[in-house]
């Protein structure tokens, strides 16, 4: 039994008195570049309802930005982390290691894609897992070029705002950016010029074209794409896409990266997204879902790319840390035991058939789109397909009013994305689309 009953509720305004008093000291010492969606601060979370400091309770349709896939405060995750709280908070993996961030290897060796020999690094944020796959590219392949696509989004550092498609609010004002970084097409159906019958194969084309003649591919140490685009738009490459692009990768010796950060650790009904269309990357990165709230991250692959780089090239102070490696095997088993992979399917099954339904009655709703728990809505202004913002914003205020948290992405802002907690009940979901369609109804 929930010790936050897993039910909204809204008893003041949004945000509250006491919200809005943390928020005054906030503005006084917090960095302004520091944005929040929802100016409520939280005080318990647990399930698929994060309650604020008021007593409002919200459904959460966001997971921290995919990461508590488990829900908050999950009882594996909790009490493992607990309990190597109580042993030993860090001594640094490079210093003196600890078999926790083994485990964790093993189980990364075992769960992604592929039957080969594997090997981990551990991190602390995703970014950091991108710009270390990076690393162990180019220490692998001896060349430098990094190959990356349209609407891509995969971190804050210098590196990986380079390798980041969007420029507000990620990149605006803080170039210069890392060189050898190349953007290539990528197969968004919705907007493909020819239909999204032509998406995969075209875009494909053009890529591998771009890469051949603007770069030459025996000059690309990475490829690096998320087999679903997060931040750009929940955007899954056209069939075929994917595949064409592992293809030219293998026959020239270039180290194809999945960039599964969002989408990885049963966020799409799968282990990891790349395996819809059965690709085994060469290195996989992960982060977000992997330890039910604690910061971790890792890049996964092929050991003899993985042993490329030197001793000591590698690492970082908190790099997997101890407490965070408990909670991770905490996550992983709780997903296990609770088939968060069905349960992933079946809130697509929900949320879908409901969206799909809007789609029919609203044409500001140009496209549905996306797998498991990782679903969204692309609105656009009627009779065309001209990206609609205002009513994506406005949908998403209407929700946060009605104790409904969701978030917004997409290149164009136009996007409305949903990623729950895969442990949320079918009740609290259906309460949730039945706000977001109020809010549409207002909208329009």
């Amino acid at each position: 039994m929930s010790a936050i009953p897993q039910e909204r509720r809204v008893v003041t305004a949004i945000p509250g008195p006491k919200s809005q008093e943390i928020q005054a000291r906030r503005a006084a010492t917090v960095a302004a570049g520091v944005g929040s969606t929802l100016p409520v601060f939280a005080a318990r979370a647990e399930g698929g309802i994060l309650e604020d400091v008021d007593g409002n309770r919200f459904i959460d349709l966001g997971s921290g930005i995919a990461v508590t896939t488990v829900g908050a405060s999950a009882e594996a995750v909790v009490r493992r982390a607990s309990a190597q709280l109580a042993d030993f908070t860090h001594t640094c993996f490079m210093v003196t290691p600890y078999e926790g961030y083994v485990a964790v290897a093993e189980q990364l060796a075992a769960l992604t894609p592929g039957d080969h020999a594997k090997k981990s690094a551990l991190f602390n944020s995703g970014a950091e897992a991108v710009e270390n796959a990076v690393k162990i590219a180019r220490s692998y392949t001896k060349r430098q070029a990094v190959v990356v696509f349209d609407h891509g989004y995969h971190g804050r550092t210098n590196l990986t705002m380079a390798l980041t498609a969007k420029n507000m609010p990620y990149k605006e004002g803080f170039g210069p950016f890392a060189p050898e970084v190349y953007r290539v097409p990528v197969a968004y159906a919705y907007r493909w010029p020819t239909g999204p019958e032509n998406a995969g194969p075209e875009a494909a084309a053009q890529a591998i074209d771009q890469i051949t003649k603007q770069i030459g591919a025996h000059n690309v140490a990475a490829v690096i794409i998320e087999p679903v685009l997060g931040e750009g738009g929940f955007i899954e490459p056209a069939k075929g896409f994917l595949p064409a692009l592992r293809q030219f990768a293998t026959e020239n010796g270039i180290v194809f990266v999945a960039d599964e950060i969002q989408s990885g650790f049963c966020r799409t009904g799968q282990w990891f997204a790349c395996e819809d269309e059965g690709i085994v990357p060469d290195l996989i990165t992960t982060a977000k879902g992997i330890a039910g709230g604690l910061p971790l991250s890792a890049v996964t692959g092929r050991a003899e790319i993985m042993d490329a780089a030197h001793s000591g090239g590698l690492g970082g102070t908190y790099g997997g840390n101890p407490v965070a490696c408990a909670a991770a095997l905490g996550a992983i088993q709780t997903m296990k035991e609770l088939d968060l992979n069905a349960k992933a399917k079946r809130i697509e099954e929900i949320m879908k058939g409901r969206l799909v339904a809007l789609q029919e009655k609203y044409e500001v709703i140009g496209d549905v789109r996306g797998r498991g728990g990782m679903i969204a809505a692309e609105f656009v202004k009627p009779g065309g397909k001209e990206p609609n913002s205002e009513i994506t914003a406005a949908i998403a205020k209407a929700c946060h009013a009605a104790g409904v948290l969701v978030l917004t992405c997409g290149t164009y802002g136009n996007v409305v994305r949903f990623l729950p907690p895969l442990v949320i009940g079918e009740d609290l979901l259906d309460d949730a689309l039945d706000v977001f369609e109020q809010a549409l109804a207002a909208s329009v």
